[in-house]
């Protein structure tokens, strides 16, 4: 019998990882300091009236085209390898895997992020997730980006959350998407959703899980540990941790215990149908 799935879905930028990912190698190969290119890039969207995700991913091609930088899919993989990831994190998935299949559900991890698809494929996660939702380009003949294929801002997120909901993971396909479905035909439920993220950008989605029934977690450094507070005195999030994934930490711990309540209702939810159908009630 097919095992409930419970999806972990996190941002990327100081939730796995200690900073924006473009400052560990790609901004350094410019020789920019990040906050030179990350003005450059937002002064530019506020001039052009232009989503600031676009905004970004514009400024790297042109600054690469200025510097005589081929940007190819190979040189972001490459600057992913430079990618410091939290404590824990390495083998945090591997471990909540395990603890979900111990429990009788399946536990699936997928990425939604405003960073850059082919940094995380350079990252040494990447194979850990079912899917990575983030920007990415649309390259040319020769291998060089040439226009953004997928860009993710912090509005636009919930809709990845809707898809790994229905089940629908190609982001060309819209019809399935947009199509009416029962909630109990839903691949996932909203219930046996848990968002991690680290501040504002995750907000939508944080909100969205507070909405249906999952759980919001938020992420923090010290230097930013007042922003996440005022989620949870805000009741935009459930539980706020340090950014440590270490096994035994408060974040393992309280992931464990949520994905133990989930498995009992979902035990619940079915004997309760079990029931029902016994009685020849439809629900």
């Amino acid at each position: 019998m097919e095992r409930p799935v419970i999806a972990l879905m996190y941002d990327f930028d100081k939730t796995l990882c200690t900073k924006d990912m473009q400052d560990y190698g790609f901004i350094p190969s410019l020789d920019m300091q990040p906050s030179e290119f990350w003005q450059r890039a937002n002064v530019f969207g506020s001039g052009a009236q232009m989503d600031g995700v676009l905004a970004y991913l514009y400024t790297m091609i042109e600054e690469c085209k200025r510097k005589g930088i081929a940007l190819t899919r190979e040189l972001l993989v490459e600057h992913g390898k430079k990618i410091v990831l939290y404590p824990g994190v390495k083998d945090w998935f591997d471990r909540i895997n395990l603890y979900g299949a111990a429990q009788g559900v399946q536990i699936e991890h997928y990425v939604i992020s405003s960073g850059l698809k082919e940094i995380i494929e350079g990252s040494g996660i990447a194979d850990k997730f079912t899917k990575i939702f983030a920007c990415e380009f649309l390259y040319d003949e020769n291998g060089n980006a040439l226009w953004p294929k997928t860009a993710v801002n912090y509005t636009n997120k919930t809709q990845f959350v809707y898809r790994i909901n229905k089940g629908v993971l190609d982001i060309a396909n819209d019809i399935d998407l947009n199509r009416s479905m029962p909630d109990d035909s839903k691949r996932v439920p909203f219930t046996n959703m848990i968002y991690i993220g680290d501040g504002l950008s995750d907000v939508p989605c944080m909100k969205m899980m507070k909405a249906y029934g999952g759980c919001a977690i938020a992420v923090y450094q010290e230097n930013n540990k007042s922003k996440v507070e005022e989620l949870l005195r805000g009741d935009r999030v459930d539980f706020i941790f340090p950014a440590d994934y270490s096994k035994s930490g408060r974040l393992d711990k309280t992931v464990h215990n949520l994905i133990k309540k989930m498995a009992i209702s979902d035990e619940l939810t079915k004997e309760n149908a079990r029931q029902l159908k016994e009685l020849g009630v439809r629900n």
